[in-house]
C-alpha cells in the first residue's frame, strides 16, 4: 500500500523541501500523511476544475508545483477550493521553489535543447536559472521557433535585437528581476516568462534579446517529469497528468 508520505518522500529525494524559500508553502497543502494512495492527479495549479477533475476520476491526492494554499489562512470555508477538497477528502502536495531549485531549470534547458554552463544565479547557496552557451548561434526569430514548438505556446513575446544568440540565460516562471544578473555574465539572451514592460525597455537598451515564454509554458513541464518519476517508482499507483492542467489565458493572434 502506498501513502501520501511514501510520496511526499519521494519527492522529497527529488527535490528536497527544505531548499524553498522562505516565504514559500511546498509541501502538504492538504490532507493527511497517512491516507493510502492508489491514483494521483498531477497539474502546474490546483484550479477548481483540476480538483473537480480529480473527484471525477476518484484520485486521492492532486501533486502540483504551485502551492494551493500560499498565504495563511484564517478560515476555510467549504465554498472555497481548499474547503472543496477537504471535504471530498482529496490531499494536495506540492512542491514549488525547491523543484525551482533541483530541477525546473534543468528541465526547461534539456527542452531547448540548451546546454548549462554555469549557474545564473545562486542564493543561499542554491543555484537559480543557468547561462548556456549556444555552439550553433541562432537569430531572435528562430530562437522564438524552438520556444514555441518545443514549449507548446501559443504566442512568444521578445524584442529583436538582429543579432545571433551566443549566451542565453535561462530561468522559468517570472524571471524578470534578475536582468542584471543575466547582463553581468555576458548573456545577449534571456528565456524567461512574466516580462514587464520596463524589463524589456532596459533589455532592448542594453541590446539583450529577451523572450517571455510565459510563467506557464516554462513551469508545465513539471508534470511530465513528475508523473514519469513517480510513475517509475510507485507501480501501484496511477499517475495522471490532469486535462485541466492548462494555460487559462486566451490568445488572439
Amino acid at each position: 500500500m502506498t501513502t501520501v508520505k511514501n510520496i511526499y518522500d519521494y519527492i522529497n529525494e527529488i527535490a528536497p523541501f527544505d531548499l524553498q524559500e522562505s516565504y514559500d508553502n511546498s509541501g502538504l497543502c492538504i490532507g493527511s500523511m497517512e491516507c493510502s494512495v492508489d491514483r494521483v492527479l498531477i497539474a502546474l495549479d490546483c484550479t477548481r476544475n483540476v480538483a473537480q477533475e480529480a473527484v471525477k476520476k476518484g484520485c486521492q491526492l492532486v501533486v502540483t508545483h504551485h502551492p494551493i494554499i500560499f498565504h495563511a489562512l484564517k478560515k476555510i470555508d467549504f465554498n472555497s477550493l481548499a474547503g472543496f477538497l477537504t471535504m471530498s477528502k482529496i490531499g494536495v502536495v506540492s512542491a514549488h521553489t525547491n523543484f525551482d531549485s533541483a530541477k525546473m531549470n534543468d528541465i526547461l534547458c534539456e527542452k531547448l535543447g540548451l546546454v548549462t554552463k554555469e549557474p545564473l544565479v545562486v542564493e543561499n547557496g542554491v543555484p537559480c536559472g543557468y547561462v548556456c552557451d549556444c555552439e550553433n548561434p541562432v537569430m531572435p526569430k528562430e530562437m522564438a521557433k524552438i520556444i514555441k514548438s518545443n514549449l507548446g505556446n501559443t504566442v512568444v513575446r521578445y524584442n529583436d535585437t538582429g543579432k545571433k544568440l551566443k549566451r542565453i540565460g535561462v530561468c522559468s516562471g517570472s524571471g524578470g528581476s534578475f536582468l542584471e544578473n543575466v547582463l553581468s555574465k555576458g548573456c545577449d539572451g534571456y528565456i524567461t516568462g512574466d516580462v514587464k514592460h520596463d524589463v524589456f525597455i532596459d533589455s532592448a537598451n542594453a541590446s539583450l534579446c529577451v523572450f517571455d515564454a510565459g510563467h506557464f509554458h516554462t513551469e508545465n513541464i513539471f508534470c511530465e517529469y513528475t508523473k514519469n518519476a513517480l510513475s517509475e517508482k510507485f507501480k501501484d499507483v496511477e499517475f495522471i497528468i490532469a486535462e485541466n492542467s492548462k494555460d487559462i489565458l486566451s490568445y488572439e493572434i
